[in-house]
């Protein structure tokens, strides 16, 4: 059994799933695959070559999770829950050509891929749709460790394209089809700050809304504009504003960005006149850029891109440029300031293969 998954680029709403505000992402043709077979014992033995390393774990084994974020035992205590049984050991091998630790979902498109190996090798195999793999992979990753990031990642790896994903009050998945050129993806191989861009951009912005729903319970972030947001500038700081406003500017662009993409035929300059937008608030009212990325940024807008931005927490990672009719100018630019260019296509979500 063979099963692959896309990595993914964010297009609009960074930073936003985990407030409850809806997202933009697209699967890329950059993959993750998990390939395996039944083995005689009762051990999951795994062989990742691409960061060489070799893992073995016994199923009979009550799984205390000795690291973590030990998203391989999480996903089959998560299945376990959802009535999945195991008695087969496993003997897989894994590999990718998704840049790691980089925002583009490596970690997540793995974790996909390996709920959707299981799913089939199990006792009682089932085949899952997409979303409901993306649902127990946000388990596994997410709830399974309390961790901070919302559930774009796993949704729009497992079900490929492009996605608008709405997780409040329910997870709402609608497939939007645009005709999109070629992108190009810019490594800046600078590891990202995850933890710390989280501290302080996510959980900054919940205390914001915190400190403005104690004058105003009524405040809403899905409804706010920018002039409201003007109301509380005796609140906040002046930090604590931009961040606000971006965040109110962000969920506005998404809105926009959503008709462009929804169109019957898909407007290039104005799609990357939105990306520029949304960069402007993660650069600057964010703050979660570096110089590295924004030399690469503007390498690849210099060279005939029509936007581009930073990709994932930020920190470091990626950015990705809209480029369909010039890639490889824009891959020799962002590659001249530093960067590892991989030109790029949406790409189809998870994928089996007997």
């Amino acid at each position: 059994m063979k099963v692959s998954t896309p990595g993914r680029i964010c297009l609009f709403g960074e930073h936003q799933d985990y407030l409850g505000l809806p997202v933009i992402a697209a699967a890329i043709n950059l993959r993750v695959e998990v390939k395996g077979k039944f083995s005689k014992s009762k051990v999951v033995s795994l062989d990742l070559p691409n960061i060489e390393m070799v893992s073995f774990f016994n199923l009979m084994d009550t799984f205390n999770y000795s690291e973590t974020r030990d998203y391989f035992k999480s996903s089959i205590n998560v299945l376990k829950r959802h009535g999945f049984t195991f008695s087969f050991g496993l003997d897989c091998i894994i590999n990718g050509n998704i840049p790691l630790n980089s925002g583009t979902s490596s970690s997540s498109a793995l974790t996909v891929s390996w709920i959707g190996f299981l799913s089939r090798m199990a006792d009682n195999p089932k085949e899952l749709s997409a979303i409901e793999i993306g649902k127990l992979a946000y388990l596994a990753e997410v709830e399974e460790f309390n961790e901070a990031g919302g559930m774009m990642d796993h949704f729009s790896t497992a079900c490929g394209n492009v996605i608008y994903l709405n997780s409040l009050p329910e997870v709402k998945v609608e497939f939007l089809r645009p005709k999109f050129g070629k992108f190009v993806l810019g490594d800046s191989h600078q590891p990202k700050d995850t933890v710390g861009i989280l501290k302080r951009v996510k959980f900054g912005m919940l205390e914001i809304l915190s400190k403005i729903n104690k004058i105003n319970p009524d405040f809403d972030l899905k409804k706010s504009n920018l002039l409201e947001a003007n109301e509380y500038k005796d609140l906040l700081s002046k930090q604590e504003m931009m961040l606000l406003k971006g965040n109110i500017d962000d969920k506005d662009i998404l809105i926009e960005a959503l008709a462009v993409l929804r169109a019957n035929e898909l407007n290039h300059q104005k799609f990357g006149q939105l990306l520029n937008q949304h960069q402007y608030n993660l650069a600057v009212n964010k703050n979660i850029s570096i110089p590295k990325i924004d030399k690469m940024i503007e390498a690849a807008l210099q060279n005939g891109a029509l936007g581009a931005k930073i990709n994932g927490s930020g920190g470091g990672g990626c950015m990705f440029a809209y480029c369909p009719e010039n890639a490889d100018e824009v891959a020799k630019a962002i590659k001249k300031v530093g960067g590892t260019p991989h030109i790029i296509e949406i790409g189809d979500g998870i994928k089996y293969e007997d």
